[in-house]
C-alpha cells in the first residue's frame, strides 16, 4: 500500500476579493512520486507551491505534509514552523546566503534550525556537496559560482534537512540554456533515490522524463492530472493541447 506525503483539500488563494489565484485544489502525492507542475504562466503553479510551506498563506483549505496537518482558517504559527520543517525550498533564484561559502549555505540550516554541532554539520554538507558534484568548490563564494553551481548549492542545502518532500520552483529558468543540463541531471540523480519531489518547470521533455506524475495547471485549478505518457505525449484536453502545441513550438 503506498504512503501518502502530500494532502491537499479544497485549498484557496485570494490575493483580494477579485483576484483568485488557486481555487478548490484537491491532491494527494505518495512517498517517492515525482511530479511535475506545468502550464501556462500566472496559473497559480508557484503560489501553490509557496503555499505547501507557507510561504504564501492560502486563503483557505487543509495541507498535510507527513504527520504534520495546517488549515489555513484555524491554524497556530507552531503549526506552520511544525509543517515547515516536512519540506524543503529550492527557490528559481538560488537565494543563496552572499556572505557565506558553498559549504557554509549548507551547514547554515544544520547549525542554526538542527542545532548540530559545527563537525557534524560539516560532515554531512560534504556529503550533500559531492552528491550534487560542488564538494571541490566547497570554499566557493556564491559569486565566485555560476548560475548551474549556484542551484545544485541550493539543491545541496535543501537536502541538508532531510525533508520529507523537495518543492521545486522553475529550478533553471533563471539559468543560461548551457547551465539547464547540469541542474537537470542533478534533479534527474535524486528522483533515482526515491526522494518525494514536487516540481514546477517549463521543461516539457525533462517532465516527461523525470516525472512519474504531470499535473496539468489552467486558471487557478487542476485541469488534468496522470502519467507523462497521459498527460504530455496522448492529451486528451483540449486546453493541454493547445498549450503543448505552443510550448513545443
Amino acid at each position: 500500500m503506498q504512503q501518502t506525503m502530500v494532502k491537499i483539500e479544497h485549498l484557496y488563494k485570494e490575493f483580494d476579493k477579485s483576484t483568485k489565484v488557486l481555487t478548490d485544489i484537491n491532491l494527494e502525492i505518495n512517498k517517492n512520486d515525482v511530479v511535475a507542475i506545468i502550464g501556462p504562466s500566472g496559473t497559480g503553479k508557484s503560489t501553490l507551491l509557496r503555499c505547501l510551506n507557507y510561504l504564501t498563506v492560502p486563503t483557505k483549505g487543509v495541507i498535510k505534509i507527513g504527520d504534520v496537518q495546517v488549515d489555513a482558517e484555524h491554524h497556530s504559527k507552531a503549526q506552520v514552523l511544525n509543517l515547515r520543517t516536512h519540506s524543503s525550498m529550492v527557490f528559481q533564484n538560488y537565494n543563496l546566503f552572499k556572505n557565506k561559502t558553498a559549504l557554509g549555505n549548507v551547514m547554515e540550516a544544520l547549525t542554526i534550525v538542527q542545532k548540530k554541532s559545527k563537525a557534524e554539520a560539516e560532515k554531512i554538507s560534504l556529503k550533500l556537496l559531492k552528491k550534487v558534484g560542488m564538494e571541490e568548490r566547497k570554499d566557493f563564494f556564491p559569486s565566485k559560482l555560476s548560475g548551474g553551481q549556484q542551484q545544485r548549492v541550493g539543491i545541496a542545502r535543501a537536502l541538508a534537512v532531510n525533508p520529507n518532500v523537495l518543492l521545486f520552483d522553475e529550478p533553471t529558468s533563471a539559468l543560461d540554456p548551457e547551465l539547464v543540463g547540469e541542474v537537470l541531471s542533478t534533479i534527474k540523480s535524486l528522483a533515482k533515490e526515491g526522494i518525494t519531489m514536487i516540481l514546477v518547470t517549463h521543461e516539457i521533455n525533462f517532465a516527461r522524463e523525470v516525472a512519474n506524475r504531470v499535473i496539468f495547471m489552467d486558471g487557478g485549478r487542476i485541469a488534468a492530472d496522470g502519467s507523462p505518457e497521459e498527460i504530455i505525449n496522448h492529451p486528451e484536453n483540449p486546453r493541454l493541447q493547445q498549450f503543448l502545441n505552443f510550448v513545443k513550438n
